[in-house]
């Protein structure tokens, strides 16, 4: 089966480009990224604080099926409502630096809408460590939960 959320890495460059059409509107696909209640649904993470303000901060908490607990948290730099969201994610506990996330959000019609994420990562090598993961499959499930969510809302 074909996967929704389209993620293109060129090679020796340091980003990923990742996108995926909804068959939502777009406040409510922008409403998916910045409203604990919905984004702990569609993620399947706590919530511990989001900040969905410029200069904000979040920051998720998940435990594993060992109960292993994984953070993940960062700075919002941008934030324009219905438009795009620019802010640093960091896992907590790993090799892995922050990098930088730039989420462009784009109305299509009244009832589907696009979201455009720019991964700038540090290093290339970085960037290469992530693909290595199963990072394809985890965020097409997460953006097949968000479709889902999401549409109780409708």
């Amino acid at each position: 089966m074909e996967q929704k959320t389209k993620i293109k890495a060129e090679d020796g460059k340091q980003e990923l480009v990742i996108t995926r059409e909804f068959d939502l509107p777009l406040e409510l696909l922008f409403k998916a990224y910045v409203e604990p209640d919905i984004v702990e649904q569609w993620m399947g993470t706590k919530v511990v604080k989001l900040e969905s303000k410029k200069h904000g901060c979040y920051q998720f908490e998940t435990t594993d099926p060992k109960g292993n607990r994984h953070g993940f948290n960062g700075v919002i730099h941008e934030f324009h409502p219905n438009q795009k969201i620019i802010r640093t994610f960091e896992m907590e506990n790993t090799a892995f630096e922050a990098w930088m996330e730039y989420l462009e959000f784009e109305q299509l019609s009244d009832d589907t809408s696009k979201l455009t994420m720019q991964l700038v990562y540090r290093s290339v090598a970085q960037r290469d460590e992530i693909l290595k993961m199963p990072f394809a499959q985890g965020i097409n499930w997460a953006h097949n939960r968000l479709q889902e969510v999401v549409n109780k809302l409708k």
